[in-house]
């Protein structure tokens, strides 16, 4: 399990994102997720305020990602996704929010697409629990 994380600068503030993020990284964590982050999309995109990233060794784990996340986001605030894209193939999940979204890739889905690089200017949020 290998989470990735950024701690603001002096400079850069904690960007404001809705708390099912965090809720989110952790139960992806929680299901073994591999290099979960959170980006701050909010000044970058403006349709959406954050997206969580984060992948799976095999689909199985990939599903079992996105259902903890589904169960763990319902249970803390009620909310429930607008669309779950590509679950049954389990290589790019994507969990609508609407104010955010989360990405469950394969990881070699998550390699190819590299978000991450993608969105290189998107703040890195912390959320990993205090050991």
């Amino acid at each position: 399990m290998t989470t990735t994380e950024h701690t603001p600068t002096a400079r850069s503030a904690v960007p404001d994102i809705p708390d099912e993020c965090l809720v989110a990284a952790r139960a992806a964590d929680a299901k073994s997720g591999e290099e979960t982050v959170i980006l701050a999309m909010g000044d970058l995109l403006g349709v959406t305020d954050a997206f969580v990233v984060t992948n799976g060794r095999n689909t199985r784990q990939v599903k079992t990602i996105v259902d903890e996340v589904e169960r763990q986001v319902k249970l803390t605030s009620g909310r429930s996704p607008s669309r779950i894209e590509g679950k049954d193939d389990g290589y790019w999940v994507l969990m609508d929010y609407g104010d955010f979204l989360v990405h469950v890739f394969l990881d070699e889905a998550r390699s190819f697409y590299d978000l991450e690089h993608l969105w290189t200017d998107a703040p890195r949020v912390p959320w990993a629990a205090a050991a």
